[in-house]
């Protein structure tokens, strides 16, 4: 099978709950109105919304042999997502997140992190690229050796093979790996961050500065989001603020995500820039809609819909320059 898109990276099973006022003292309890179990994670969380969107998708990373991936496999199989390509190992668990999700959408984690370190490009099946148009790499800083001794030429082969890269950063601690990451950026053509990731990785404190210092790195398009203010791209015409949707936050698990998923399937439509980050702004806003990564998305048409009749939530701050 050709791929449209190929999702390579972290992959996470998440359990959530809300709401979620306080944890109970003890042993005591607390009835909730929601527990959902989901694919998450910066590979597989896109992978699963793309593919709801109905498009041909695998991904790529390495989870545990343990019940938890076998969950995991379930989930993504479900919604249409090709896993014959996910590397297993029985040296550490899948990596696994509880999430009490609060009234107001915030979502403190519980975190193991578990098998994504584990990915080995010597056991990629290059055919997984044969054809793909796009690749998507999610969270390649939790992804340990993989990053740093691999992750170069395998983006330097997808150059090759006529492959667009995206590229989103899966922590906020995005610095420490900037020796590794910024290499990558002239062989990226979208870079997907937060704007907490973004600025980490620069070590300033303004997404507008660093996104402009990601694309002097080289990166073609970089669209940051800004949470709820939506996201800000940067390409070498300069930078324009696209503002979120206006929507009841439920969850705000897996709006980063959602917003890749959003993004490249605005890449796939032949959209330009800006109006790709629109589409993954729609879908971004959302994902908050509901409770876990693939809430809020349902069809392509459903999003299509929404971006027509959603209003334009009022940003809460200016941005220099847009």
């Amino acid at each position: 099978m050709t791929f449209q898109v190929v999702c390579l990276g972290a992959h996470i099973l998440d359990i959530l709950g809300r709401p979620v006022t306080e944890i109970p003292a003890g042993q005591g309890g607390a009835r909730l109105d929601e527990i959902r179990i989901t694919a998450a994670g910066t590979a597989a969380a896109t992978a699963v919304d793309l593919a709801r969107f109905g498009y041909r998708v695998a991904t790529v990373g390495c989870i545990g042999t343990d019940e938890v991936g076998d969950f995991l496999i379930a989930v993504m199989q479900r919604h249409g997502v090709d896993t014959s390509h996910v590397q297993r190992t029985a040296e550490v668990q899948t990596s696994a997140t509880m999430l009490p999700i609060r009234p107001n959408g915030e979502r403190p984690a519980l975190h193991v992190v578990g098998a994504n370190n584990r990915l080995r490009a010597d056991a990629i099946d290059p055919s997984v690229f044969d054809g793909a148009p796009l690749v998507h790499l999610g969270g390649l800083d939790r992804t340990g050796p993989f990053l740093r001794d691999e992750a170069l030429a395998l983006a330097t082969a997808l150059r090759a093979r006529g492959c667009r890269v995206s590229m989103d950063i899966l922590g906020g601690d995005a610095g420490r790996f900037a020796d590794v990451l910024r290499p990558l950026f002239p062989l990226v053509d979208w870079l997907a961050p937060n704007e907490e990731q973004l600025c980490h990785l620069y070590g300033v404190d303004d997404p507008a500065v660093a996104a402009r210092r990601a694309l002097d790195d080289g990166v073609g398009v970089v669209a940051v989001t800004l949470g709820g203010d939506g996201c800000l791209v940067a390409t070498g015409d300069g930078l324009t603020h696209v503002p979120a949707r206006a929507v009841t936050v439920v969850d705000t698990t897996g709006c980063g995500d959602a917003f890749s998923a959003g993004l490249l399937a605005g890449i796939a439509q032949g959209r330009d820039a800006v109006g790709a980050a629109r589409f993954g702004v729609v879908c971004g806003s959302l994902a908050a809609t509901g409770l876990g990564s693939d809430a809020g998305l349902t069809t392509l048409a459903a999003a299509l819909d929404a971006e027509a009749t959603l209003a334009e939530a009022p940003p809460s701050r200016r941005f220099a320059g847009t």
